[in-house]
């Protein structure tokens, strides 16, 4: 089994994201996922679960092009849950993310949504 760099902070999860996308590594972004985690990917859909979000990302990657990082907007931290957000360089709106602390201290993504308008 492949041991995956883990997120130390909400952030750390995006600039994981951008290194595992740039790398297409589907496994490696599944791993920032919850096992219950939820998606609104591809556009108009939502895809469920850590399993579906891996075959989300085996089939998406190979088409996605070269990823930038995104300056993150104000993290919000309550309670082990946080709200995470960026600025989408290519005018797709917002990327929002709620992340929670896992009992190891890492933190994984419960619910994405990449595309916001």
């Amino acid at each position: 089994m492949t041991t995956y760099e883990k997120a130390s902070t909400p952030n750390d999860i995006t600039r994981l994201f951008v290194e595992f996308a740039n790398a297409k590594d589907a496994p490696a972004l599944a791993s920032l996922y919850e096992v219950d985690a939820v998606i609104a990917y591809p556009p108009g859909s939502v895809t469920e679960g850590r399993a579906a979000i891996l075959e989300l990302w085996m089939h998406a990657l190979p088409h996605m092009p070269h990823m930038e990082s995104e300056d993150s907007f104000t993290t919000l931290i309550s309670d082990g849950i946080a709200l995470t957000g960026t600025p989408a360089k290519d005018d797709a709106g917002v990327r929002v993310q709620v992340a929670r602390r896992q009992s190891d201290g890492s933190w994984l993504r419960l619910l994405d949504n990449p595309e916001l308008a």
